[in-house]
């Protein structure tokens, strides 16, 4: 099946690549190179995460450009990558299983979609939602251990900053010299489930986030190209560009996967934030129970946030997040298209 939007009324006029399904790929060189340039992108985006995660745990509200400004003055440049060593390996295997969930999905639910009488604009919204679901719960197996491993790691050093003592009070105590470190101490004192803490709210957060991410992005898609048929088809009535079509050339590309990227995740992040903030705080904060430290439950960390300041205290770090998810949306889907290209086997392969 052909995912593209050139099935509308306005196809005669534009003329956009046909998507590439998952048969047409040279699986080895789509993982191989996946990994190399999506580890690229984590690392010019992960200061942001590291910001996202301080304001989440932080029980009083801080701007980002004053809690830059705290890292950079107290943990200089190595403090906006605390933990992305562990990150960066918890990268490549979780990217390997996201895209080839993703692409599996969105071609097998895709052509049922079709099948069953579906038009081609519904088709790839409800093909797009089950690949995001699907893909978000299978890359979680990797990336939950790696989430709660790194984002104390992020924690730990602005906790011990002088001038920030008390911003991060209920983080968890012990000290990790690294990310094998951490591992082994959360290991050892909270068993496997402690490298999963938070799996649930987890799953609960990224599953239905890629879902309306990737629905959301296809939709956007859809109207951005659509608009476009309509103005060239307005010009064709006025003769200025009559009897020709529109084959927007790879600049127009991008710039359109850029926007409905950027669209798809203002929404996304918007319903899914405070899930992100309970997750996020989860993973790394504890609770004091007669002296003892214990992991913090669903229910205690609502009504912490609620005590903090209620609903907006839920979406504390979302400007940092919004940023991320967009910029990292962006950079993801056009460096995803671009991979699918590159990695596409040849007309003979195909044809063979």
């Amino acid at each position: 099946m052909s995912l593209s939007a050139a099935e509308d009324d306005s196809r005669s006029e534009i003329h956009i690549p046909a998507d590439i399904d998952w048969h047409m790929l040279d699986k080895s060189k789509f993982f191989f190179l996946g990994a190399g340039l999506f580890s690229g992108v984590s690392a010019a985006l992960y200061p942001i995460v590291v910001l996202k995660t301080r304001q989440q745990v932080s029980s009083t509200q801080i701007s980002c450009f004053k809690m830059s400004f705290s890292i950079m003055r107290y943990e200089g440049l190595r403090g906006f990558y605390r933990g992305f060593g562990t990150s960066l390996m918890g990268t490549i295997p979780a990217r390997a299983l996201y895209m080839g969930a993703l692409e599996v999905t969105k071609s097998s639910v895709g052509t049922a979609t079709v099948s069953l009488g579906f038009s081609d604009t519904t088709a790839t919204a409800i093909a797009n939602a089950a690949a995001g679901l699907s893909s978000a719960m299978a890359a979680q197996l990797v990336w939950t251990p790696i989430d709660v491993v790194s984002q104390r790691l992020m924690v730990q050093g602005y906790n011990n900053s002088s001038g920030s003592k008390d911003v991060i009070p209920n983080v968890n105590s012990c000290r990790y010299r690294n990310g094998l470190d951490a591992f082994r101490k959360i290991l050892y004192a909270d068993g496997p489930k402690g490298l999963y803490r938070g799996f649930g709210i987890s799953i609960l957060t990224y599953a239905p986030s890629n879902a309306v991410w990737w629905a959301s992005y296809s939709v956007a898609n859809k109207l951005i190209w659509g608009g476009f048929g309509c103005s060239v088809r307005r010009k064709d009535k006025s003769g200025v560009i009559a009897g020709s079509g529109f084959r927007p050339d790879s600049k127009a590309l991008v710039a359109v996967q850029a926007l409905s990227a950027a669209m798809a995740s203002g929404v996304s992040a918007l319903i899914t934030m405070p899930l992100d903030t309970i997750k996020t705080r989860l993973q790394v904060l504890d609770r004091e129970e007669n002296g003892i430290r214990k992991p913090s439950t669903i229910l205690q960390t609502v009504r912490n946030l609620v005590k903090e300041g209620g609903l907006a205290a839920c979406y504390r770090g979302l400007g940092p997040r919004w940023a991320s998810m967009s910029v990292s949306a962006t950079t993801m889907i056009t460096t995803y298209e671009f991979l699918k290209r590159l990695s596409t086997k040849s007309q003979e392969s195909l044809t063979s």
